[in-house]
């Protein structure tokens, strides 16, 4: 670890020369990729000037143990410093873990209703709410793309986009089957029912990231209709986008022009597209590495939501809480974070 932390020093160094070199800072691609790259070292690097400083100190405090008076504190210190050092160590193991590359983006969220009916679709728009809760938290920004409300005000399906810092790298295991198992409100024997609803979460893509031929694409407009408590367009501008090649298909209908709804419509597109390569990185991955966690298939159930006993189990991590109200007005962290340690523990070991 100390061989490959001192060839990332030497790279850091020779990026921070080539910064103030006039001909760099004059091509503005080179420049903003030594930048990128730059930003990327340097939590890493400052870890390892501390490191390497911590090791200094605990070879001069092995020296006070040769004094009989200062021994007692020397040993005092000496264990003080041990255990900053293992944190440190563990930190830059951390580092040195390859970096999801969408970590950094935006996400798109598809909520679906599954199995339950009317509770399945209330359960999928109290989903909804927690992650709104949960984005309020971290500042971050909701906007929702389509939406199909029931009468009852449940969700039978919603696609929502949330801009923020990092976020995909924290919602990112959200992706699977949810069950709720609680007694419903209209049950009137007081039967415990078992309802479920479907989470996918998917990095916004960015121009840079999938490119479209127009010609590959066919623009439709419609105007929207709906019955009951369904979602309903009150202008005619609603858009539909087909990409020909892969026969993805995708709508917009609840901005106020038919501009606003292709460039919506285009977001999600885009998106489709990205997270369809996304999939087949991911297998060529997994055939290489055997890690669960946040693997992303819708179909896998990987939480119980069992509101009699106020419990939330992770099924992935065998991680059972018992704060359910907690979690569900947003208080996500600390599951968030185990999910995220059991990954980085998986990746360790194969390091």
């Amino acid at each position: 670890m100390i061989d490959k932390f001192e060839e990332l020093l030497n790279i850091f160094n020779e990026i921070e020369e080539k910064l103030i070199d006039p001909e760099v800072i004059s091509d503005q691609a080179t420049y903003q990729s030594l930048i990128k790259r730059h930003a990327d070292l340097k939590d890493g690097i400052d870890l390892f000037k501390i490191y390497k400083s911590r090791l200094s100190e605990i070879l001069s405090v092995q020296e006070m143990l040769e004094d009989d008076e200062l021994k007692e504190m020397a040993k005092q210190e000496l264990q003080l410093l041990k255990d900053e050092q293992d944190k440190t160590e563990e930190s830059l193991k951390l580092f040195l873990i390859p970096k999801d590359p969408d970590d950094t983006k935006n996400v798109h969220i598809e909520i679906r209703s599954g199995t339950g009916g009317d509770e399945a679709a209330l359960f999928a728009s109290e989903l909804f709410r927690m992650y709104c809760k949960y984005a309020e938290k971290k500042q971050w920004k909701i906007e929702t793309l389509s939406e199909n409300i029931t009468e009852l005000g449940g969700i039978k399906e919603i696609e929502f986009a949330i801009v923020g810092k990092k976020v995909f790298s924290h919602l990112k295991f959200e992706s699977g089957t949810h069950r709720v198992q609680r007694v419903p409100e209209t049950e009137s024997s007081g039967r415990l029912h078992t309802s479920a609803a479907t989470v996918s979460i998917l990095p916004e893509a960015e121009d840079v990231d999938i490119q479209i031929d127009t010609k590959d694409l066919r623009v439709d407009t419609f105007r929207a209709s709906g019955a009951g408590g369904q979602h309903v367009n009150k202008t005619s501008s609603a858009i539909r986008i087909t990409h020909i090649p892969t026969n993805t298909v995708v709508s917009c209908q609840d901005q106020r022009s038919q501009f606003q709804n292709k460039d919506k419509a285009m977001r999600i597109l885009r998106t489709k597209l990205y997270e369809k390569d996304r999939e087949d990185r991911l297998k060529e991955e997994a055939s290489l590495r055997k890690i669960q966690v946040g693997s992303g298939d819708r179909s896998q159930k990987i939480r119980t939501y069992n509101f009699p006993q106020n419990r939330l189990t992770d099924h992935r991590i065998n991680l059972s809480l018992y704060s359910l109200q907690d979690i569900l007005n947003g208080e996500l962290d600390e599951v968030i974070n185990q999910l995220i340690q059991a990954e980085n523990y998986e990746k360790l070991k194969e390091l």
